[in-house]
C-alpha cells in the first residue's frame, strides 16, 4: 500500500465519522480492543498448550461390535405387564 498523505488520511476519517457517528466511535474502538486482547490471550494459550496436546490425546477407540441379526423371534412379554392389567 503506498504511503498516504496527511490530507488523504484526513479524508479517510472524514468519511469514517460520517458513516459512524462520533458517538458509536468510542464504543466502536473499545470493542475491537477488547475482541484484539481476547484474541491475542487466546491463540497464546493455544501456542503454550500444543505441545503438552499431543502427548495427552488418546488413540482413537475401535468401532463397537456388530450384535448379529436374530431371526424374526417373538419376545415374551413379562407378566403382570400394563396391557395385561388394564384387560384383567
Amino acid at each position: 500500500m503506498p504511503n498516504l498523505k496527511p490530507v488523504e488520511w484526513l479524508i479517510i476519517i472524514a468519511v469514517i465519522v460520517l458513516l459512524f457517528g462520533a458517538k458509536r466511535l468510542p464504543d466502536a474502538a473499545r470493542g475491537l480492543g477488547r475482541s484484539l486482547r481476547i484474541l491475542k490471550a487466546e491463540t497464546k494459550g493455544l501456542a503454550d498448550d500444543a505441545p503438552d496436546a499431543d502427548a495427552s490425546i488418546a488413540p482413537p477407540a475401535a468401532p463397537p461390535a456388530a450384535i448379529p441379526a436374530t431371526p424374526d423371534v417373538a419376545v415374551p412379554k413379562p407378566e403382570g405387564s400394563p396391557t395385561e392389567r388394564a384387560e384383567g
